[in-house]
């Protein structure tokens, strides 16, 4: 087999692979859309083209006297922006102390991020469903917003930190003798030159509440109240009142956010996730 044809027959499998999984990846965001639209409550008759495609379902998701929907939206872009902003302070305050600094128990506190990293937050349900209700922040959204900093900041300092090793440490050095102190080098010279690394934990830490269920269907129990994940599934789980197409217009509306934030960091995106794995 010549040299061209081997490079062909590899080129032509690959497209075949890329094309199998762009059409796994879309079919059913496809089909969700195309739900969206169709009239009437049940999947059943549900295509990706629909027949009758009707705004019904939005319309309804609007009308504040019909749906919580609004008040749910609103709920989940308050925690998840104001986790995403508490998180990347945490996180970057966290790995510049480690990354720059050499101080006693520093190894043992990156060793202990590593395995706290290891366990996601609904392993711990009991002890935090204990805890907020004994520190009286159950069904408030200031308790949830607390547990996913808390969450986020073992993964993702480990992720700042590799990339804030990667910043030479002549800079900070430069910066000390033209009279800068710690804050200054931190907030003026390394933090801009960690912008991709902040875009990527901004980005993960906004997405993760946005579309959890577990914890915030665990302390959240006044409908006001609820998350779009909560609100919903239960707008889905009630016996008399399963609103799958509603609840399909709904879940393509929450893509709306997520997808402007991701533009807004795309050219930050790539090179930080990349250089984070670098480890010091």
């Amino acid at each position: 087999m010549s040299i061209k044809k081997e490079k062909y027959i590899r080129l032509t499998l690959s497209y075949l692979v890329v094309l199998a999984m762009v059409a796994i990846i879309l079919y059913p965001l496809a089909w969700i859309i195309g739900s969206s639209f169709n009239p009437g409550q049940s999947l059943s008759g549900s295509s990706i083209i629909p027949e009758n495609a009707t705004l019904a379902h939005y319309e309804k998701l609007f009308d504040l006297e019909r749906s919580n929907y609004l008040h749910w939206y609103w709920n989940s872009l308050k925690v998840s922006i104001f986790t995403m902003l508490l998180t990347v302070i945490m996180v970057s305050l966290t790995a510049y102390s480690f990354s720059r600094y050499r101080f006693v128990g520093r190894k043992n506190g990156l060793v202990l991020f590593l395995i706290l990293q290891m366990i996601p937050n609904f392993a711990a349900l009991i002890a935090i469903f204990i805890l907020a209700q004994l520190t009286g922040l159950l069904d408030t959204h200031l308790g949830l917003i607390l547990i996913y900093v808390g969450g986020q900041i073992p993964m993702n300092t480990w992720l700042m930190k590799g990339y804030l090793d990667t910043i030479p440490k002549e800079l900070d050095e430069s910066a000390k003798i033209d009279g800068a102190g710690h804050m200054r080098i931190f907030l003026q010279i390394v933090m801009p030159l960690a912008k991709p690394m902040i875009a990527v934990v901004a980005l993960f830490a906004f997405i993760a509440p946005f579309g959890d269920f577990i914890i915030a269907s665990i302390l959240l129990r006044t409908e006001q109240k609820y998350t779009l994940a909560v609100g919903l599934y239960d707008m889905v789980a009630k016996q008399f009142g399963a609103e799958f197409t509603t609840f399909a217009a709904g879940a393509v509306l929450i893509a709306v956010p997520i997808a402007i934030l991701f533009l807004s960091f795309q050219k930050y995106f790539v090179s930080g996730l990349t250089a984070g794995g670098t480890k010091g």
